[in-house]
């Protein structure tokens, strides 16, 4: 879109995406492993003649997995360092059925195929809320009826009166050193300027934009995940 008053979805929020040194451990730091993903796959029912969209899709360890099961996958994230390390990637295991495209949530254009499964890890959060609302509709306009999104970010369900001593406890558990993951800095960074928000404003944004939603998991007070399916 042409408007100026357009979110643009390519700006990077806090991490530097196109540090070559920060891609080459950013999937290390994320905990992500082709295991993870394969129980993934398996768990959403991702079968051969499914298309698979992945909006954010890092170094391409999902995507990649996701391509040895369905029929097409396309992997869309903003970081063209990113695409590359995942291309290459894809390319040394000979993965043919993946593209991989330079896009966000509200860049990136798919009227065909319909996807049957769109799939975003903690990458939603780059957006404010106002946009998070307008990519969930885009989201939706791109799955086929009864096509479901996965969703899982850093999400809050903590009562708000506790957020500060809920902020300070997670970045104390969570925080490593940084040969051996995400830094105190990097998730303070994260609290700061980034736009995670609340399980329950996730919640109204899916239903107002044509899902309903599944299965929910937010017993983790800074984590959530979301299985939903477009209804409309």
């Amino acid at each position: 879109m042409d408007a100026q008053w357009y979110y643009d979805d390519f700006q990077h929020i806090s991490i530097d995406f196109d540090d070559a040194d920060l891609i080459a451990t950013y999937t290390q730091k994320q905990g992500s492993t082709p295991q993870d993903e394969q129980a993934l796959i398996q768990r959403l029912g991702i079968q051969a003649d499914d298309v698979v969209i992945e909006m954010g899709c890092g170094t391409g360890v999902f995507a990649i997995e996701a391509a040895k099961v369905g029929k097409q996958v396309f992997a869309v994230d903003i970081s063209e360092p990113m695409l590359e390390y995942a291309t290459q990637a894809a390319a040394e295991q000979s993965i043919q059925n993946i593209k991989f495209i330079h896009g966000g949530f509200l860049s990136y254009e798919q009227a065909n195929p319909k996807a049957n499964f769109i799939i975003t890890k903690f990458a939603l959060h780059h957006l404010p809320d106002f946009w998070k609302v307008i990519a969930f509709r885009r989201m939706a306009d791109m799955l086929a009826d009864g096509g479901i999104l996965y969703l899982k970010d850093i999400i809050y369900s903590f009562p708000v009166s506790t957020y500060q001593d809920t902020i300070n406890q997670w970045i104390k558990d969570v925080a490593k050193p940084a040969d051996k993951g995400f830094t105190r800095q990097e998730f303070e960074l994260h609290v700061r300027e980034e736009f995670s928000t609340f399980s329950w404003i996730i919640e109204n944004m899916l239903t107002r934009t044509g899902f309903e939603i599944l299965e929910s998991d937010t017993r983790n007070p800074t984590y959530g995940e979301f299985i939903a399916v477009k209804r409309w």
